[in-house]
């Protein structure tokens, strides 16, 4: 008699920051699925940015949203974990989770057995894997000749103008290379279905496919290839993309020509709409067309329409890709 498990959809989802917190949150709702979670390990600002810096440590901001998200009391356990610590010790600023990873890892010696661990505490319902746990530092080369060093230097532009980004690379602090960690590799090729974003493009998802062994694996696979684009367009990395622009700039770095794109069809307020435009963004222009190529586009409302972020709404998000696996 097979077991129950043994018939789910195996869901991949890749990516980092507060996108893929949305995407996992909704996702973690969902019945007949497995889900493994494979996050960037480029974060280098905040309090992950100053443990990576002073105690040599993988960075556990995005990890720890990740197992966050996926946690079955996540309500109870967020206003703690992310509480951050106040004062003018060396813990200032420092979120609570963040300090219960790092010393989880400390106390381990080993970075993947720690987010296991914190899996486990926070009764998590999936895996989280890291993309790799060899440390780097994420680099973008611009337009006009400069280069930026780290996530944070190049999430965050300075001034009112900054060159396109031209060219990402990973400078691996120790090795050669940056090796992909190897059940990262296993999970791919087990998917049924490897969701893509949301997020920044150049800072929290495609940094995933810079690590030596993770496109090529992707290329091979069999799975449907799944990609959740972004509501609003970033100064610094994306001014003026399109929905187009956004799966063109991604597939350079698959080398892979994604199956699906999901697109937000909603339109935030007026005044949403202002905040954003004087941080020099704006709305993504999705266009009119159901299909490009062989790619299949589905538009559909995923707007949060709650507080002043154009962010995807978790249960709407779910509801479109339940639709896609199960239909």
């Amino acid at each position: 008699m097979l077991n129950p498990r043994e018939t789910n959809k195996k869901i991949v989802t890749i990516g980092g920051g507060s996108g893929q917190f949305a995407l996992l949150s909704g996702l973690r709702d969902l019945p007949g699925i497995d889900i493994t979670a494979v996050v960037s390990m480029m974060d280098s600002g905040g309090s992950t940015g100053r443990l990576r810096d002073e105690l040599g440590v993988l960075p556990p901001g995005d990890i720890l949203k990740c197992v966050l998200a996926l946690s079955r009391n996540r309500e109870i356990y967020r206003e703690l974990l992310q509480k951050r610590f106040s004062g003018e010790n060396k813990l200032k600023g420092h979120s609570v989770g963040n300090m219960l990873l790092t010393m989880l890892s400390q106390y381990t010696d080993d970075f993947p057995e720690s987010v296991k661990a914190l899996g486990e505490i926070l009764d998590s319902a999936g895996s989280v894997l890291p993309v790799t746990i060899d440390k780097a530092t994420l680099v973008a080369e611009l337009t006009d000749g400069r280069r930026l060093y780290g996530e944070a230097a190049i999430d965050v532009p300075r001034g009112e103008t900054r060159g396109r980004i031209k060219h990402t690379f990973l400078a691996p602090h120790a090795s050669e290379e940056v090796r992909v960690y190897p059940p990262v590799l296993e999970a791919i090729r087990a998917a049924d279905y490897i969701l893509i974003g949301p997020g920044d493009l150049y800072t929290s998802i495609t940094p995933n496919f810079l690590v030596e062994g993770v496109a090529e694996a992707i290329a091979r696979t069999r799975a449907k290839l799944v990609y959740v684009v972004n509501i609003m367009t970033k100064f610094g990395e994306t001014d003026d993309f399109t929905a187009r622009d956004f799966i063109a700039g991604l597939e350079r770095f698959l080398k892979k020509t994604v199956d699906i794109a999901i697109l937000n069809s909603a339109r935030p307020e007026e005044k949403v709409l202002e905040e954003y435009r004087q941080q020099k963004a704006g709305l993504v222009e999705i266009g009119r067309r159901d299909t490009w190529g062989n790619r299949i586009i589905i538009r559909k409302d995923l707007l949060n329409a709650s507080g002043d972020i154009a962010r995807h709404d978790p249960k709407k998000l779910a509801g479109a890709i339940k639709k896609i696996i199960f239909d």
